[in-house]
């Protein structure tokens, strides 16, 4: 090797510490030429090793009765649903790409994602998203929610795969750094998975799919550092995806899989060739020797660690069985992709890299991996002085609004509460015919698994806003609300997988924030039984102008329908149905948009939450929906209790009456977000059936009034007509966003 050896300056400049550059030196037994270097760089990135989180994510409950892969073991998390079929699923996190350019950003999100799901042999079935932006009404909010969304509709749609739900909140915090997170889930046979390893000595080792350029190089870097102004020279990490060329992929990576030629498969994501190397080479306890100039490129005279750190798209690292070549090779010819051999599996558990015959690269696999040598941190926390602040929070300093009906009509045409028609219609939700949520108001996305009376939901939830308030409860809040959107949709909820969004890891009270989250997601999942099957952690999302985004630690939630025919729709069926409210009513008004939005007020505690009463709560949701006692189910949450019955009076043009409990205050009543209750909607003849298992089950519950034709009635007065509401509930984002 006669490349330049490098310094600790290099070291910095490529993201890694002293100590690091020190250790690398330890590990190698000399100093490292600069192409090594950049592979511990990306490597030992926090993107790719989870250096600073790893030691609290090891505090999740992983452990359930339908667990097939352990967190963190394979490119997705992978659940039993019964019958010799399981679910792979996960989310994960696009942020940095998307905030510079949020068109291939937010794409080759979707596209990552997908191909974590199809490596393992899953045939994707459904995506949804949750995205934060600033404030909507500045232009650059507007061109990074107009390039994110365009990104993911044409990439999920030229791709084929259904986009069935998501979330959108719009908050200063995000003005500089918005985040896209994408989820992805996908089904496949029990036993017909496989598996992101490499073993056999000799066994050939394939790069399959699209060529090899210069785009998102060091990208797995880039995401691991504050955006700054300078980040626009960072354009080079931001990867540029082509649909198309995945749907080649995925229809030719499920059918190579079947001729039982595949000894391991990973796809090319965060860190590129490098990263499939090390860690398919580290699990299998094995060495890889690659000839990088036999890699297929799109630039000529690109460097070995350009080639080895490329972030390109639609790409897979592929390990055969020696001898399976030429089967191999006929798929992936027969799908015009490229499938070139570029090396083979080693007994050294080193990865050596050539060049033209010329060793540019020699290190050991494990040494670079999560669980092997990669460095692992305790950091600093500290309750920040914030904290405390909120906790003083008393509804009695606020004075309650005199016009309810004015505060009505704020909240319906807010862009966090109301309608995002503007997005979803840019998406295709029915491709694949499976989604039975499209024309069905549902409070989760409910898919059908072909072949069966099963169906899947899915839902992504935080309110980040509840989290900044209160990390651990806003998390396991989230954790709550997702398991409720799945219940009210007549699932049983089943697993998680998450992406954690947070500032700066090296400042104490953002990893007190961090630390916190992590507290409240393991309380919840035990209690509701959804074990994290794994997920991605998202660090650094913070300008240097304004500081970190609000703690944004997004769940997506995986529920099982085992008879279709228990799917729950939120909307009232016809007029003179009873409305009840299940859950208990709270003076509450913290951390609500009402709150927030309307009186202007950021310091706060979070709402009310009462973990044991919120599950058992979901228990007789389930029982009123498979004895069919309700007609509909919708969960209070955002906007409170007013916007809940609107959104479940609109899909069919009907109204609501209902009085306010005298006990409670009314803005309180209305608009507050305490947590645990949903509304249902009950038909007279079965009212009697209703209260009677409602009354065994000890769970609080509330007759709210009725069903009309047209009109939003409280307390005897007309707040406004449903017509009037829809108009305006349904086109807030096109005015602001077409404007």
């Amino acid at each position: 090797m006669t490349q330049t050896l490098t310094t600790t300056e290099t070291a910095k400049e490529l993201g890694l510490l002293p100590e690091e550059f020190e250790k690398i030196k330890a590990i190698l037994g000399r100093t490292p030429n600069f192409t090594e270097l950049s592979i511990f760089s990306v490597m030992w990135s926090e993107h790719c090793s989870y250096k600073n989180s790893i030691t609290w994510l090891k505090t999740l409950p992983k452990e359930g009765p339908r667990m097939l892969a352990k967190a963190g073991e394979e490119n997705a998390g992978l659940v039993d649903l019964g019958d010799g079929i399981a679910c792979a699923f996960k989310i994960e996190s696009h942020n940095h790409p998307s905030a510079l350019e949020p068109y291939q950003g937010a794409a080759t999100g979707v596209g990552g994602i997908n191909r974590d799901i199809f490596t393992m042999g899953a045939r994707p079935i459904a995506q949804l998203n949750s995205l934060r932006f600033g404030n909507p009404d500045l232009e650059r909010t507007k061109w990074l929610v107009k390039g994110v969304v365009k990104g993911i509709g044409d990439y999920g749609n030229s791709f084929g795969i259904p986009t069935v739900g998501g979330e959108v909140f719009f908050d200063e915090c995000y003005h500089i750094n918005p985040l896209v997170n994408a989820m992805s889930a996908g089904i496949v046979k029990v036993g017909e998975t496989v598996s992101a390893t490499s073993y056999g000595v000799g066994n050939p080792v394939y790069i399959v799919g699209s060529a090899t350029g210069k785009d998102g190089i060091h990208g797995a870097a880039f995401a691991s550092k504050d955006i700054t102004e300078d980040s626009v020279n960072d354009l080079p990490s931001v990867q540029v995806g082509d649909p198309f060329q995945e749907k080649l992929l995925l229809e030719a990576t499920l059918e190579v899989i079947k001729t039982g030629a595949v000894i391991g498969m990973q796809d090319m994501g965060a860190a590129g060739i490098i990263c499939s190397n090390s860690e398919m080479s580290a699990k299998g306890e094995h060495g890889m020797r690659i000839d990088l100039d036999k890699v297929p490129t799109r630039q000529e005279n690109m460097k070995p660690f350009e080639i080895l750190l490329s972030e390109s798209q639609e790409r897979m690292l592929i390990v055969v069985k020696k001898g399976r070549e030429k089967d191999v090779e006929d798929v992936f010819q027969k799908w015009d992709l490229n499938c070139a051999i570029i090396g083979e599996v080693t007994d050294t558990k080193r990865l050596q890299y050539y060049m033209n015959g010329e060793l540019v690269a020699d290190v050991p696999a494990n040494d670079l991996v999560l669980g092997g040598g990669a460095p692992v941190y305790n950091r600093e926390y500290r309750e920040p002085a914030y904290y405390r602040q909120n906790l003083e929070f008393n509804i009695e300093n606020v004075q309650e609004p005199t016009d309810l009906k004015a505060l009505a009509k704020h909240l319906t045409g807010h862009p966090n509460i109301a309608s995002k028609r503007w997005i979803s219609e840019q998406y295709d939700s029915m491709v694949g015919t499976s989604t039975m949520t499209t024309n069905r108001p549902s409070d989760a996305a409910v898919v059908h698994v072909h072949g069966t009376k099963k169906a899947i939901a899915l839902t992504v939830d935080c309110n980040s806003r509840y989290v900044y308030a209160d990390p651990q409860k806003g998390c396991a809040i989230a954790v709550a609300e997702a398991a409720r959107n799945i219940t009210c949709a007549g699932g049983e909820p089943v697993a998680i997988t998450n992406c954690l969004n947070f500032g700066n890891p090296y400042v104490p009270e953002v990893y007190w924030q961090f630390v916190q989250s992590i507290k409240g997601m393991s309380e919840a999942c035990r209690k509701f039984e959804t074990p994290v099957t794994g997920g991605n952690v998202s660090f650094y999302n913070q300008s240097s102008d304004e500081g970190p985004v609000f703690p944004t630690p997004t769940i997506g939630m995986l529920g099982i329908l085992d008879d279709y025919d228990n799917l729950m729709t939120s909307d009232f069926k016809q007029e003179g149905d009873l409305i009840y409210l299940i859950g208990e009513s709270v003076n509450d008004i913290a951390a609500s948009q009402y709150l927030a939005s309307f009186h202007q007020i950021k310091t706060t505690s979070a709402p009310y939450f009462d973990l044991d009463k919120e599950y058992a709560t979901h228990q007789v949701i389930k029982q009123l929906i498979v004895n069919k006692f309700i007609q509909s189910a919708h969960d209070v949450s955002d906007g409170g209790l007013y916007i809940a019955l609107l959104e479940s009076a609109i899909p069919n043009s009907l109204g609501f009456e209902i009085e306010t409990d005298e006990n409670i205050r009314k803005d309180a009543f209305l608009f507050g977000e305490a947590q645990g209750r949903i509304v249902v909607s009950v038909k007279p003849i079965q009212q009697e059936q209703f209260i009677e298992l409602m009354a065994t089950s000890g769970v609080s519950f509330s007759l709210l009034g009725v069903v009309t034709n047209k009109n939003l009635i409280v307390d005897g007065e007309i707040f406004d007509t449903v017509e009037s509401a829809k108009k305006l509930y349904d086109n807030v984002l096109h005015q602001l966003l077409e404007s």
